[in-house]
C-alpha cells in the first residue's frame, strides 16, 4: 500500500449498499413513509424478497449480523409462525406488482430451520409473492450444520443458488473467531449440493481476521478456488466491538494493521484474477461466463444489501427483524430486536421502526455511486443527462475528488471518474465524494467500518 494512502485506509466509510445509507435512517412515527414507499411500486415491475433468519447454533465472534443463540428449537418454531404472519401482512399491503424474481434467505443461519419449516416458508413465500418460474432462489448456509434432509428440501423447493460461509481455512484463524470448519467439511457440502442439482455455489471469505497473514490468506484462496465456486466474495472484517459486543472476545493484539489488510486484499484479488475469476467491483469475483460477470460486461450489474447482484428489481421486501426493504420511494427497516418485531407482528401490523424517503437528489447521487461501485468508472455527465439535471450539481464532489486524484486513488478526465485497479480497496473512499450526507452531517466516527 502506498504510504500516502495510510490515512485514507483507516478513515470510516459507508459500504454503499444503499443510498442514502442506514446512517440517515430516522425513527418512523406513523404510516406516512410506508404508504409513500408502497405507492412507488409499479404494477408491472417485479420485486425481490429477503428473509432474515436471526439464529445460529454458535456465535461466530467476527460476525456483525443481527443474530442470537436460540437455546432450543421452540423459539425458532415460534419465529417461523411470525414470518408466515408477516408474509400475509405484506401480501395485503403490497400493491399490484409483477411477481417475485429473486428470493434470498440470509441470517444468521437459514439452515438453523428444520427442513419442514424451510419447506413451509418457501411455499408461503411463493404463493404470497407470486414467484416467477425463472426466479432465482438463493440461501446462505453454514456447512457445519447442513444436513442431507435440508439439501433435499432446498432441491424440492427450487433453490438455485447456495452461499457458503467459509471465511478462512486456517485452523488458528478459525479458532480465533470461534468458527472451526475443516476444508473437507466444506468440500462435502459443495459436493452434496451439486449432486442435488444446486450447482450455483458462492463462497464468502474474509480478510483482516485475527492471525491472518498474506500467506495464510493466499492458502485459503487456493483451497477455495480448488472447489470451483461460481462466485467468491472477499470482505474485509469490520472490527466494531461497540456495535457487535461479541467481537470483544477477539484479541485485538493479533488483528492485522491497515498495511497488512491491504496486502491480504491484494493477494486475494491477484490470485482469483489469475485463476479465471473476473473481479467484480470492490470485493466480488465471478467465473467467466457467470451471470454476474456478464452483468458487469453489459452494464447491468447492481449493488444492494446482499452485495453485488444481477437483481434489477427496484423493490425489495425484507422480512424479519432488522430487515431493510427498498422501494423507488425510500427505505424502511424492521425493528432490530426480536421482541419488538414479534409484538408488532402478533398485533397484526408490520414492524417498521426506521427509514428514510428518497429525494430526487438521493436518486441522482445513488445512481452515480452505484455505477462507480459496480464498474469502477462513471461518466457523471451521462447520469446527469438521464436525470435531466446539470453537471454543476456535482461541483463540490469534483473538488473533493481532486485531492484523491492527486493521491492516485482516482483518475478524473472531464466528467468521467475512474478508480485504477491498484486502488480498488479504496473504491468506497472515491464514492464518498458524491455522498452529500458525508459532508453535510457529522456522522459519528464509529458509525462505519474503515476503508480498508
Amino acid at each position: 500500500m502506498r504510504q500516502e494512502w495510510s490515512s485514507l485506509a483507516t478513515r470510516p466509510v459507508p459500504r454503499y449498499t444503499s443510498y442514502p445509507t442506514a446512517a440517515q435512517f430516522h425513527d418512523v412515527a406513523d404510516d406516512g413513509l410506508v404508504e409513500a414507499c408502497l405507492r412507488s411500486v409499479k404494477p408491472q415491475d417485479p420485486i425481490s424478497v429477503y428473509v432474515h433468519v436471526p439464529f445460529c447454533e454458535q456465535l461466530c465472534w467476527y460476525c456483525g449480523c443481527h443474530t442470537t443463540i436460540p437455546n432450543g428449537y421452540d423459539r425458532i418454531a415460534r419465529y417461523v409462525d411470525l414470518l408466515v404472519q408477516e408474509i400475509a401482512l405484506w401480501k395485503d399491503r403490497l400493491p399490484s406488482h409483477g411477481g417475485a424474481m429473486h428470493l434470498h434467505f440470509g441470517g444468521g443461519t437459514p439452515n438453523a430451520l428444520r427442513a419442514q419449516d424451510m419447506r413451509r416458508l418457501l411455499l408461503a413465500l411463493k404463493q404470497a409473492f407470486h414467484l416467477r418460474n425463472n426466479a432465482e432462489i438463493s440461501v446462505e448456509l453454514d456447512p457445519r450444520t447442513l444436513t442431507d434432509e435440508m439439501i433435499a428440501v432446498l432441491k424440492d423447493c427450487g433453490v438455485t443458488r447456495a452461499s457458503l460461509g467459509v471465511q478462512d481455512f486456517n485452523r488458528t484463524v478459525q479458532e480465533a473467531i470461534n468458527r472451526v470448519q475443516p476444508f473437507v467439511l466444506v468440500k462435502h457440502a459443495v459436493e452434496a449440493l451439486r449432486a442435488a442439482g444446486i450447482k450455483d455455489i458462492n463462497f464468502d471469505l474474509l480478510y483482516g481476521l485475527p492471525h491472518q497473514t498474506a500467506d495464510t490468506v493466499a492458502h485459503s484462496a487456493q483451497l477455495a478456488a480448488s472447489l470451483e465456486p461460481d462466485r467468491i466474495s472477499a470482505f474485509g472484517y469490520a472490527h466494531v466491538p461497540w456495535f457487535a459486543k461479541h467481537q470483544k472476545a477477539i484479541d485485538e493484539r493479533v488483528l492485522p494493521d491497515a498495511k497488512s489488510r491491504f496486502e491480504q486484499f491484494q493477494v486475494m484479488t491477484d490470485f482469483f484474477a489469475d485463476h479465471d475469476y473476473v473481479p467484480i467491483g470492490l470485493d466480488h469475483f465471478a467465473r467467466e461466463g457467470d451471470a454476474l460477470a456478464k452483468a458487469l460486461q453489459s452494464g447491468q450489474l447492481h449493488r444492494n444489501f446482499q452485495g453485488y447482484t444481477t437483481d434489477t428489481c427496484k423493490t425489495l421486501v425484507a422480512l424479519g427483524p432488522s430487515g431493510i426493504s427498498e422501494f423507488p420511494g425510500g427505505f424502511i427497516q424492521n425493528a432490530k430486536d426480536i421482541r419488538s418485531y414479534s409484538e408488532a407482528i402478533a398485533e397484526g401490523r408490520l414492524s417498521i421502526a426506521r427509514g428514510v424517503e428518497r429525494t430526487f437528489d438521493d436518486r441522482l447521487r445513488g445512481a452515480v455511486i452505484e455505477r462507480l461501485m459496480c464498474e469502477m468508472t462513471v461518466d457523471v455527465a451521462q447520469v446527469c443527462l438521464a436525470f435531466d439535471t446539470p453537471l454543476s450539481q456535482f461541483d463540490e464532489a469534483f473538488v473533493r475528488l481532486k485531492e484523491l486524484s492527486q493521491l492516485g486513488v482516482c483518475v478524473v478526465r472531464g466528467s468521467t471518474v475512474s478508480v485504477p485497479c491498484e486502488a480498488r480497496a479504496l473504491l468506497r473512499t472515491a464514492a464518498q465524494c458524491f455522498d452529500a450526507y458525508s459532508s453535510a452531517e457529522a456522522v459519528p466516527v464509529n458509525r462505519h467500518a474503515k476503508a480498508i
